[in-house]
């Protein structure tokens, strides 16, 4: 097999398995404090540090990235969250909001070490002008299957927290991590990301127009995900619709898992043919995605404040029009979301350096994080004090800005980029 191949195998399985364990932690973290009591905005401020902390992973986990390289960085994000599992294990009367947040903070500064090291790895294996088309396709094939695992990690939580309860659980996912941490030590040995010169810390703010616009645009899209996602969804589909944990976790699960799935369908999706240069996604493409996710919250918001449709054929059924209008509109949301993401997850590359592509990569990534954490304390407290319709419109206002933004995203071969 071609070292490249080898290298990208490693790569993505070590990615793989980190991505299992991330999304069963955020599941187990929201059904089992929210079994003990906590409400909404409990919730989020235990999820605050996480998303809090990625902001400033990315930015510095670039610089670092370009000074030590990737592979060392994907290993120690591996090793920090086996360290905010093994801190999970403890009683419960220890689990406070302050402890947990520190954990979670870990966890954070794990995850995006992880995806920002696999990501810019992709870069340096295809890094030929001539490859851009493939570029793409190896990219959307990395996103999708890492969050359709992701997806796969929230129905695992749910049902580790159904079986063998929360501390149990953390000690079964720090073993699968040793265990690929121990494989990528062994086998994960080109030496792939490091910058010929020497990074300064004050580049760690990128200069480049596109990367600029694309990371301002990402921020808002991922704010407006979150912002109903996070956790508004999770805590109305038990609170208000009466879903038990299992039933909450296998729906995230599965909404997770197609999410991933279009995002590795993506170049198939928007018709483009990965042998062609001039077939590559640009800024028009993802000004249309992210115009025609607005509708979706939309939609949702309108029918649960003014009830647009009655489905008089589900009231034997016990299912109401309200659930049915949820979740149809969140599956549709998820589809033409995946494909917005993983446009954008090629245009980064696309737009990046080849020399110190983490810098580019970790602050494009800082943006995505500074959106989750936008969405993750709306989400909480909006949801608290004005309900999921008020979440929803917010997302809605968010996805116009992306949308705004984007009409100034240059084509990756444009000299403006």
């Amino acid at each position: 097999m071609p070292s490249l191949i080898k290298q990208y195998l490693m790569i993505t399985s070590t990615y793989w398995v980190f991505t299992i364990t991330d999304g069963a932690l955020r599941m187990l973290v929201i059904l089992f404090f929210h079994q003990l009591g906590y409400n909404a905005l409990d919730i989020a401020l235990l999820f605050l540090f996480y998303e809090f902390f990625g902001v400033v992973t990315n930015l510095i986990g670039g610089w670092l990235g370009a000074k030590i390289g990737l592979n060392r960085t994907m290993h120690l994000g591996v090793l920090l969250q086996i360290i905010a599992l093994a801190m999970l294990t403890v009683d419960n009367s220890l689990l406070g909001i302050a402890y947990v947040m520190f954990a979670q903070a870990l966890s954070g500064i794990a995850k995006d070490l992880n995806k920002m090291s696999a990501k810019s790895s992709i870069k340096f294996l295809l890094p030929k002008e001539s490859q851009q088309g493939r570029l793409y396709h190896w990219v959307a094939f990395l996103t999708g299957s890492k969050n359709a695992l992701k997806g796969a990690g929230f129905f695992i939580g749910a049902l580790l927290l159904s079986l063998f309860g929360f501390q149990e659980s953390m000690m079964i996912m720090m073993a699968m991590l040793i265990i690929i941490l121990i494989i990528g030590l062994i086998f994960l040995t080109q030496d792939i990301g490091k910058s010929q010169s020497k990074p300064k810390f004050k580049e760690l703010f990128s200069k480049s127009r596109a990367i600029n616009i694309l990371s301002a645009a990402r921020l808002f899209l991922f704010a407006s995900r979150d912002v109903w996602f996070v956790v508004a969804i999770p805590v109305y589909f038990q609170s208000v619709l009466n879903w038990e944990h299992t039933e909450v976790g296998a729906f995230m699960a599965i909404w997770v898992i197609g999410y991933g799935i279009v995002q590795a369908l993506a170049p198939k999706l928007t018709h483009l043919n990965k042998k062609e240069i001039k077939s590559i996604p640009s800024g028009k493409t993802a000004l249309f995605w992210a115009s025609l996710l607005i509708i979706f919250p939309l939609i949702i918001a309108l029918q649960l404040y003014f009830h647009l449709f009655n489905f008089q054929w589900l009231t034997s059924s016990g299912i109401t029009t309200n659930e049915v209008i949820i979740v149809a509109g969140l599956i549709l949301f998820g589809i033409v979301f995946a494909i917005n993401s993983s446009v954008h997850s090629f245009l980064i590359l696309a737009y990046a350096r080849n020399d110190g592509v983490s810098l580019d990569v970790g602050f494009y990534y800082m943006a995505n994080a500074a959106g989750r954490l936008v969405g993750t304390i709306l989400s909480g407290s909006v949801y608290v004090w004005f309900g999921l319709e008020a979440c929803l419109l917010i997302s809605s206002a968010f996805l116009a800005l992306t949308a705004i933004i984007s009409m100034a995203l240059p084509h990756p071969h444009s000299k403006t980029s």
